[in-house]
């Protein structure tokens, strides 16, 4: 098994950029895939982004491509969102995942979930 935690969130204006960290522990991080989904009261939780165990692929939903970036540090069992150009339609709470899958873009796919961080971003 492995634990989630994410930080990093806040209150930020429109074209703001903000880097959210998801720290893992228990089984080692490296040994799954990692994601980023977020949810708006009333809505499903959607993907935003995902990256292979060891970092060489990446995929992102279309509506963040080119503004967030996807990494990770299997060093240090962490997994980062940096969020460049903010909108107002990027708030929402943002949950880290862990799957066994290769680069899984569906919330079915994932195994393990953290709390999830509030991001809000003003106009």
């Amino acid at each position: 098994q492995v634990q989630l935690v994410e930080s990093g969130g806040g209150l930020v204006q429109a074209g703001a950029s903000l880097t959210l960290s998801c720290a893992a522990s228990g089984r080692t991080a490296s040994a799954y895939a990692m994601g980023w989904f977020r949810q708006t009261p009333g809505k499903e939780r959607e993907f935003v982004a995902a990256i292979s165990r060891s970092g060489g692929m990446r995929t992102y939903a279309d509506s963040v491509k080119g503004r967030f970036t996807i990494s990770r540090d299997n060093a240090k069992n962490t997994v980062y969102l940096q969020m460049n150009s903010l909108k107002p339609e990027d708030t929402a709470v943002y949950y880290c995942a862990a799957s066994l899958g290769v680069v899984p873009n569906r919330r079915r796919e994932y195994n393990y979930w953290g709390q999830g961080t509030q991001v809000t971003v003003s106009s």
